[in-house]
């Protein structure tokens, strides 16, 4: 489908860029599993026995070797066991990605363009957007098209993702870990954006900064970064 080669290369970022939204918090279940990973859907049934409230996700969507349970899993897991069914760039409604940016202004620029996005569809009146920087490391050999964007026009479309969903379907058919890309919200420079199928390649993730975007009815207008809290006594 693609006549393009797509080249590979090593790829060690320490650390990576993520920034989800506030509201929602790490998944404890991953980081606290000591048994097999082939076990996981027996004891997440164990688990909803006296948590029917619990919500992780489809597990069986993770192969086995990135059935990841170490402290920060549950920053990385759901981007692959909850699936977006319009699906995203390089994602579709049958399997997902982990999102990242090499630098924070870069992640900042994606998630903004997608937040307004967002915003506008749902006419909310001006608010703050409390959202978490994710820090986390990527180490493995990814599929590489920071320099095929003249090659690969469609892919780095602005709006459509039918070619860069159809590269990701065939890229990950043949065992890919991921794609690494120019982004296409900040294209000047190195603005250099990841796309993970498997989280094998990721690790060490923590909580970073609050960052707060601030909607005034039209477009996010601005950021800023919570400082400390000081509790009262």
């Amino acid at each position: 489908m693609f006549s393009v080669d797509i080249p590979e290369s090593s790829i060690r970022w320490a650390p990576s860029f993520r920034i989800i939204a506030d509201c929602y918090p790490a998944i404890n279940f991953f980081e606290r599993i000591a048994a097999d990973s082939a076990d996981w859907e027996i004891l997440l049934e164990i688990e909803k026995m006296t948590d029917p409230s619990l919500s992780v996700g489809d597990v069986s969507l993770l192969e086995q070797p990135d059935r990841i349970s170490e402290p920060g899993s549950g920053l990385i897991l759901p981007s692959f066991t909850f699936l977006n069914p319009q699906g995203s760039r390089f994602s579709t409604s049958n399997f997902g990605a982990y999102y990242a940016a090499f630098d924070l202004e870069t992640a900042i620029s994606e998630t903004v363009y997608h937040r307004t996005k967002f915003m506008l569809s749902t006419s909310e009146p001006p608010q703050e957007l409390d959202q978490l920087l994710i820090l986390a490391d990527v180490c493995g050999t990814m599929h590489d098209i920071r320099n095929l964007k003249s090659s690969l026009p469609e892919v780095y479309s602005k709006t459509s993702y039918s070619q860069s969903q159809a590269l990701a379907e065939t890229l990950r058919s043949i065992g890919s870990p991921g794609i690494v890309y120019k982004s296409v919200r900040r294209p000047d420079g190195e603005c250099i954006c990841i796309a993970a199928w498997r989280a094998r390649i990721i690790s060490n993730a923590r909580e970073g900064t609050h960052i707060t975007y601030c909607w005034d009815g039209k477009k996010i207008s601005g950021y800023y970064f919570k400082g400390k809290y000081e509790p009262l006594p």
